[in-house]
């Protein structure tokens, strides 16, 4: 890497250049954004306590400082290299609102082996509106190795039809393991509730006759409501749409919920509707919930 090839300009700058909060004249080093509209005066021993790389830096041999100290210019922007400073001098931030800003902040802060920064965007993240992007928050937790936050954040993405297009670019950003884990818990859910729904109290599905008087029955009604559960599952694995609205709502549960022994004599109920959303709740709640 390098710092505008490390190239410093001469002693003089233009004081209005400086950053109000960063403008103190007994700052020892300076600081310029890319495009050097910016200027951050500074202390070496700030940059050498919360930066490793500027810690390997200012070890090199220096030439006697000067008045007024160089300029070294960054390749980063003005907005970067000022949330970068300010968290590192302990001073006032603007949260992040996007990951077009936080991703940035975690490329500098990375690059120049500053953890205080890092700790501090490990805490934003986990705050609105950046929570409401789960898979943004999944692939930067899974990067930089933050178990709790990427269990977090897998336990959102199950509201999220991963096989949708929308999700493509956020996919392809993740590390292979990354992604096959959640793909992974994603499709252990459906999984485990596609094998429940074979054991009792349900139906196989087949044909078998009437406890009451004996009429063959086919269970095509339970297959049917079957099939649309798991379709559901697919695209949202949270199962929240399946017991809270799809159980009382779907054509195929309804049709489920009426069916009846086809002896005109008998009429028998063929399935306990409320036996069977109690049971199918009980085991979307304990479903696995994150990776």
């Amino acid at each position: 890497m390098h710092v505008q090839d490390m190239q410093s300009e001469t002693n003089t700058h233009d004081p209005s250049l400086l950053h109000p909060l960063f403008s103190n004249p007994d700052g020892d080093v300076i600081l310029g954004s890319k495009d050097g509209e910016v200027l951050f005066r500074t202390h070496t021993f700030v940059l050498k306590t919360t930066s490793g790389w500027f810690r390997t830096l200012f070890s090199l041999p220096q030439k006697c400082s000067p008045v007024v100290p160089d300029v070294i210019y960054m390749e980063e922007g003005a907005a970067i290299l000022e949330s970068l400073l300010s968290m590192a001098c302990g001073l006032p931030i603007i949260p992040p609102t996007s990951y077009d800003a936080v991703d940035p902040l975690l490329f500098a802060a990375e690059k120049y082996d500053m953890q205080g920064p890092l700790s501090i965007i490990r805490m934003l993240v986990m705050t609105p509106p950046l929570l409401s992007q789960p898979l943004r928050l999944y692939a930067v937790a899974c990067r930089f190795g933050w178990e709790a936050e990427a269990q977090y954040a897998s336990t959102q993405t199950l509201s999220l039809d991963l096989h949708s297009e929308l999700h493509r670019a956020s996919l392809q950003s993740l590390s292979t393991p990354a992604l096959l884990n959640l793909l992974q818990l994603h499709r252990d859910r459906r999984e485990a509730l596609r094998t429940r729904l074979d054991d009792p109290p349900f139906v196989g599905g087949g044909t078998a006759v009437c406890v009451a008087c004996g009429w063959q029955i086919d269970y095509h009604t339970w297959r049917e409501l079957k099939y649309k559960i798991i379709l559901e599952m697919d695209v949202r694995p949270l199962g929240d749409t399946v017991v809270n609205t799809g159980l009382l709502e779907w054509p195929e549960a309804k049709a489920c919920w009426s069916a009846t022994c086809p002896n005109p004599d008998c009429d028998r109920v063929l399935y306990d509707k409320g036996e069977t959303l109690r049971v199918i709740k009980e085991c979307v709640e304990g479903l696995r919930k994150c990776i």
